[in-house]
């Protein structure tokens, strides 16, 4: 039997998995005002929720990445969704403090892995016109996952509590398994459905393609690290990732103190913000595809990434300076705004790890630069409680400033975009 086009059913999966992945992380700060009071929790433990979180998922981005370089992106994959797959479960078990820190910590470590997995997998399905366009479906699946969390867990608290919600999301993860292990039965030249046109096409420029390099073993992190354009990729996953995680772990919390918004009304609105990224995921691996087709991939992804830098920034003065205390709905679409400029570029700036290096190589940088992005929004959910305790406004100028800090790193120490090793 062969399958036209198999790569793309590949990247479908993969963001069905993120959107997954993002449903089971965003249940916690939606149904937190709830949670914490059954389990006589706070604000200030919401915080601290957020950051064991972010420390586990800091680690579990290296870990998993030297997995998938070890073992994989097929069964590196199933460890990473049955892991927080199950931690999702535990939530509805969580008596207090202790349990719930555990079961948040194991959810961040399996969490991770998701995206490390997708840069290596598509710098093996995909050929580099092709890899920014891959990546944009994959970080769709985050913006629709967050688009469909709030109004799929309002529903399901509403029907159900928080606990069974919790329950029913995790088996959900489980079954996206067997899917993917009958699909995505082994990489691209060893497939037995791969067409021979498609293969062909992957092997122009893939990471995979031919058996000398993936017999290579990859390099270790002192000699990636040995790149200029490594720390380039590192520094700009620093600067970026708290733009993202702002809105996504504080922005129930914001809307429910600022503007009274219950669970139900959080679900019914905030899909708004996360449909504006969604679109900016599709919009910018599409636009650098086409940008490719004239100019360098060097040109190209630093354009794209620049221009949604750009859109960052506009979006977060326009939230500092025009939103009034009163307008809960103008600040929800222009957050839309923010987010669509974050993954219009932030999917570009994944694919750097595979247009430097080749395939043994990819998983650890990738993984490598997502813990560095995870260290950056660690510190910013430390700050945030500090800051805020009057307005969030200087939460939104240190992340405005974030933007052009992105785009200069890049440009300041990857002076061109191509095979470094």
């Amino acid at each position: 039997m062969k399958v036209k086009g198999l790569r793309w059913w590949i990247i479908t999966l993969i963001c069905l998995a993120t959107v997954i992945n993002y449903i089971d992380r965003t249940a916690f700060g939606i149904m937190w005002p709830e949670m914490g009071k059954d389990l006589g929790m706070d604000e200030a433990d919401y915080a601290i929720m957020l950051n064991i979180f972010m420390i586990t998922y800091a680690a579990g981005k290296f870990l998993s990445g030297k997995l998938y370089d070890i073992i994989g992106t097929r069964l590196g994959f199933t460890v990473s969704i049955i892991l927080w797959s199950v931690a999702s479960i535990f939530h509805a078990f969580a008596r207090g403090l202790f349990s719930l820190t555990l079961f948040r910590g194991l959810l961040g470590l399996g969490e991770a892995g998701n995206w490390p997995g997708a840069v290596k997998s598509n710098g093996e399905w995909f050929p580099v016109k092709q890899r920014a366009i891959a990546q944009g479906i994959f970080n769709a699946g985050a913006s629709l996952g967050s688009v469909i969390a709030p109004v799929l867990i309002a529903f399901l608290y509403g029907a159900y509590g928080w606990r069974m919600t919790y329950i029913i999301i995790g088996a959900i993860g489980v079954l996206w398994v067997i899917p993917w292990l009958f699909i995505n039965k082994s990489t691209p030249d060893k497939h037995p459905w791969i067409t021979e046109e498609e293969l062909k096409l992957i092997e122009a420029s893939s990471n995979v393609n031919d058996s000398n390099v993936t017999k290579e073993k990859g390099l270790s992190v002192m000699n990636i690290l040995k790149h200029r354009e490594s720390w380039g990729v590192l520094v700009g996953s620093f600067f970026i990732e708290p733009i993202w995680w702002l809105f996504v772990g504080w922005m129930p919390l914001y809307l429910h103190s600022k503007y009274g918004f219950s669970i139900v009304e959080i679900g019914s609105t905030i899909w708004i913000s996360y449909l504006g990224g969604m679109a900016g995921s599709i919009i910018g691996g599409w636009y650098c595809g086409k940008l490719i087709e004239t100019k360098s991939v060097d040109a190209a992804r630093k354009i794209t990434i620049g221009i949604g830098c750009a859109l960052i920034l506009m979006g977060l003065l326009g939230i500092i300076f025009l939103v009034d205390g009163d307008s809960a709905m103008s600040f929800i679409y222009i957050v839309a705004l923010v987010l669509f400029g974050f993954q219009f570029a932030i999917g570009n700036l994944q694919t750097l790890s595979s247009d430097l290096f080749k395939g043994p190589s990819v998983g650890t940088l990738a993984g490598l630069a997502g813990s560095v992005g995870a260290v950056s929004v660690i510190i910013m959910n430390w700050l945030i409680p500090k800051i805020t305790t009057v307005s969030y406004t200087p939460a939104f100028i240190i992340i405005a400033v974030l933007a052009p800090l992105t785009i200069g790193s890049i440009m300041f120490l990857i002076k061109k975009i191509q095979p470094v090793a």
